[in-house]
């Protein structure tokens, strides 16, 4: 150990001796700061290895046969322009290359003291060839879409918008590591470019976030799913609430003794015993065989697969515990997933951490307290350095022992920070993060599931999204089919088919004519079975539900005025009739019809009508009414109705038999002959409309699968106004604005003020212009202009003279008044004075000014006479 010691120290002093002449260099190359590096102090792992044993595990893992990716990465140097790169990307500032001697030093160090540790990922090559630290890679930005400021949305847009390639290596990080903006334009990259990126744009958003190199599961590599459940398939845990039972009651009566046999009440429970224990043998035995079918194949690289991915420690953006999240699928694991099997080192835009912890038990039992330079050693010193977290009690002691010994000394200041990113802003256009997914269509296969992913516009049904359920692990057997939709006309957001029962499930947003929110159903002919409902707000009738039946119609209502909530109709067979095949001509016969009214409370409970039902056919009304509080029992009334005349013309008497009712309390009110009559001809009439009523629902339906067939064969989209590349109205509008405004333009140019108009015009039209008469237009232009130059002259000299004068009779008022005026007149006409002589020295300012200028005017008019092509012939002898 002391020969060890002393080579480090002889290492150490050498390169103290290289950094001090390299900052002589870089001083007089006006360096804007020098870098201090902390020492390394790192520690060997507390196993020792022999060279026997490294023999022997370098000999296993070279007979692990290594596969090579079936498919070449398609981003590579040749395939990307260099030319139009900036000058960052080509060359090194002095601070990165100062950075880059640092990391060398660095990797040596940690080489030599931790031999059986892979060599760090410190500097790999960009698109250019040019060695860049990783963490100048990182560009921290912030993106101007509200959807990309949380860290969900960041994590989807990134596994959305790149397509993933493999690393060349499976065992071995990349020997480049591209700008953020390189693998935005090429829309693919590997596991560290997917890092890198979403890392920049969660640093942007306020998040404390670090990319990892580490080494992870097979199907975390490989980004195979087919394992996992889709998540779009998982239902949310409904809470059931525990019926609370009612406390027992002192007096009960009891329960009648049991007479039943006890012997075959238990070969009973026996035989249920069993049964469900059969039952269950089955069941498990079936789960095993589809765990056996799903379990994957052992990894002959188990543990040894590198993968990068991004760490988000708690703290910053109210995230209340540290997480992972792999960039290739968006999704967020546990720091102790399974997933994860090691980590290598750390970085961010500030500093490079490496993981001094075992990681035999994977990524479960590391702390990630980048302070603590035990666990994690730290490359650069730098003034955001995290702390180590410790007690009240020790940080107490600490700062106690640090005063000690810093009395009298000062703190050389060792910090520095990181030199900034070389990479360009990170930008997405509104094209791009329209499109999200290459090409505008992504394809993700899940466990049992397929999730079709698609941009807005590139369907012309528009469709965004289908997940297909399977019932099989070979994806053979659909079960589901669930397509979300959005832009269209028709509000139309998602549908469900379930492919096992033929049910098809339409779900709509506000906004459609017939305000439908649900339409479920299995064929779109009339009466089948089907079920609508309905945005009762945005209907007059407060329609919500209607359920059909080839035999029935039940239709559910709330915030009516007639306080109905319930109809029920039933329909009979259809006669057939000579040359109508239609709904509309040969509606169905109505035998029965079925209405509930919620309470009135304006009227009493024995005058309510709680349901109402219209035995058509049998020429039948009842009546049921509400209940009245504190009451079991509720009155009842029932109708037979009769026609107004008999055979003969002769008009029916209300009779007694033609009513019967139950009163609940007969003795309070007995009514009469005649209210019974009169309610007899009141129901007949509203039978009338219940029934006109229903013919209006069954009109309504044809109406609204007529309108939903027009729906689906037109594939009508909106299009916003704002949208002007696909808006095509919006864009004849302004192609025609522009040219008007074009035109308008051409105009101004064609009618623009000539100086010699007024003076040609005296000339006679067509006649040749002589020499004398060019000499006598230049003399004319040039004396009107003269002329209008004193005009000018003479009314800013009059409007001064005129506030001059004005000023002076009201200072020679203030003197006469000066006595008798108020406070207020006095502030009056200190304003008047300030006001006037402002606008006094502004005239003054202007008369000046114009003066000074007046004869530069009229040299320039002299010379642009000279130059006209009009008069340059006659006048370039007097030039």
């Amino acid at each position: 150990m002391e020969v060890l010691r002393e080579k480090v120290e002889e290492e150490e002093a050498a390169e103290r001796e290289e950094a001090a002449e390299r900052a002589e260099r870089a001083e007089r190359a006006d360096r804007p700061e020098k870098m201090t590096v902390r020492p390394v102090e790192m520690r060997k792992e507390t196993a020792t290895f022999t060279p026997e044993t490294l023999r022997d595990l370098e000999r296993k893992l070279s007979e692990i046969p290594v596969p090579s990716p079936t498919k070449q990465p398609s981003l590579t140097k040749d395939t990307i322009d260099i030319s139009k790169l900036p000058l960052s990307y080509k060359t090194n500032t002095p601070r990165e290359e100062h950075l880059l001697q640092v990391a060398d030093n660095f990797s040596r160090q940690y080489s030599h003291l931790c031999p059986d540790r892979v060599p760090l990922f410190l500097h790999p090559l960009n698109e250019c060839g040019v060695p860049k630290f990783v963490s100048t890679t990182i560009r921290p930005t912030l993106m101007p879409y509200s959807e990309l400021y949380n860290w969900d949305s960041c994590a989807q847009f990134v596994s959305d918008f790149l397509t993933m390639v493999p690393l060349p290596d499976p065992l071995k990080p990349p020997s480049h590591l591209y700008s953020s903006t390189t693998v935005l334009r090429q829309q693919q990259g590997n596991c560290f470019d997917f890092s890198t990126l979403l890392c920049s744009m969660l640093i942007g958003s306020g998040y404390d976030a670090y990319c990892v190199n580490g080494y992870g599961s097979q199907d975390l590599c490989q980004m195979d799913l087919t394992r996992e459940v889709c998540p779009l398939t998982i239902k949310p845990r409904q809470r059931i609430k525990k019926e609370e039972k009612p406390p027992p009651k002192k007096y009960t009566v009891k329960p009648p003794r049991d007479l039943s046999s006890r012997f075959e009440q238990e070969q009973e429970i026996k035989r249920q015993e069993e049964r469900l224990a059969e039952e269950e043998r089955l069941r498990r035995e079936e789960e095993q065989r589809i765990l056996e079918a799903e379990k994957a194949k052992p990894d002959p690289l188990y543990g040894l697969r590198v993968h990068a991915w991004v760490l988000v420690l708690s703290g910053k953006r109210e995230v209340p515990e540290s997480f992972f999240i792999d960039p290739f699928t968006g999704c967020s694991y546990s720091t102790q997933d399974e997933h994860f099997l090691g980590i290598e080192s750390i970085w961010n835009h500030k500093n490079y951490w490496i993981n001094m912890q075992d990681c035999w038990n994977f990524c479960k039992d590391l702390v990630f307290d980048l302070g603590d330079p035990v666990r994690w050693e730290y490359m650069v010193l730098g003034t955001d350095k995290p702390h180590l977290s410790l007690s009240d009690e020790e940080d107490s002691v600490v700062n106690d022992d640090d005063d000690v010994e810093n009395l009298g000394k000062e703190e050389e200041d060792k910090s520095f920070d990181m030199p900034p990113s070389w990479v360009e802003q990170i930008e997405i256009s509104p094209e791009a993060f329209e499109t999200r997914c290459p090409n505008g269509n992504k394809v993700i296969q899940y466990k049992r599931a397929k999730l079709e992913k698609w941009a807005p516009y590139l369907n012309s049904n528009g469709l965004m999204s289908r997940l297909t359920t399977y019932r099989d692990l070979e994806c053979m057997e659909v079960v589901e089919i669930k397509e979300w939709y959005q832009n269209r006309e028709d509000m139309l957001e998602l549908r469900h088919i379930n492919k096992i029962t033929g049910l098809h499930t339409d779900y709509f947003k506000p906004g459609h004519p017939q305000a439908l929110r649900v339409h479920s159903y299995e064929s779109m002919l009339p009466e089948m079975e089907r079920v609508m409902e309905f945005y009762e707000t945005a209907r007059v009738d407060g329609l919500m539900k209607r359920e059909e039946t080839p035999k029935t119609m039940t239709e559910y209502y709330q915030g009516r005025a007639d306080f109905l909530s319930y109809r029920h109709i039933n329909f009979g067979s259809r006669v057939k009739k000579l040359g109508t095949n239609s709904s509309e001509s040969n509606p169905r016969p109505i035998v029965k019809i079925t209405e509930r009214f919620s309470r009135n409370l304006a009227k009493p409970a024995d005058e309510d009508v709680a349901e109402r039902v219209f035995l058509i056919s049998e020429d039948r009304i009842q009546l049921r009414y509400h209940c009245r509080d504190d009451y079991i029992t509720t009155s009842t009334r029932e109708f037979q109705r009769r026609s107004e005349v008999d055979s003969k013309g002769n008009k029916i008497i209300m009779t007694p038999d033609m009513c019967i009712s139950f009163e609940v309390e007969p003795m309070e009110h007995t009514k009469k002959l005649l209210y019974q009559y009169e309610t007899m001809m009141q129901l007949k009439n509203e039978e009338k409309l219940s029934r006109h009523q229903a013919w209006e629902s069954e009109m309504e339906v044809l109406e609204i699968l007529k309108l939903r067939e027009e729906e689906e064969e037109a594939h009508v989209l909106t299009i916003s106004i704002y949208d002007t590349k696909r808006n095509g109205k919006s864009k004849e509008y302004r192609e025609a604005m522009e040219r008007v405004m074009h035109e308008e333009h051409l105009r101004q140019m064609e009618t623009q003020l000539d100086y010699l108009a007024p003076f040609l015009a005296q000339l006679p039209p067509g006649e040749k212009l002589t020499r004398w008469q060019a000499m006598r237009l230049k003399e004319d232009c040039l004396n009107d202009f003269k002329q209008r130059l004193i005009d000018r002259a003479n009314l800013i000299q009059a409007r001064f003279e005129k506030e001059t004068q004005e000023l002076q009779k009201k200072q020679q008022w203030y003197q006469e008044n000066q006595v008798t005026l108020t406070p207020e007149d006095e502030d009056l006409y200190l304003s008047y004075c300030s006001q006037a002589m402002f606008r006094i020295r502004i005239l003054e300012q202007r008369l000046s000014r114009h003066k000074e200028l007046a004869p530069l005017k009229y040299l320039a008019l002299e010379e642009k006479l000279y130059k006209d092509p009009r008069l340059v012939e006659f006048l370039k002898v007097f030039m």
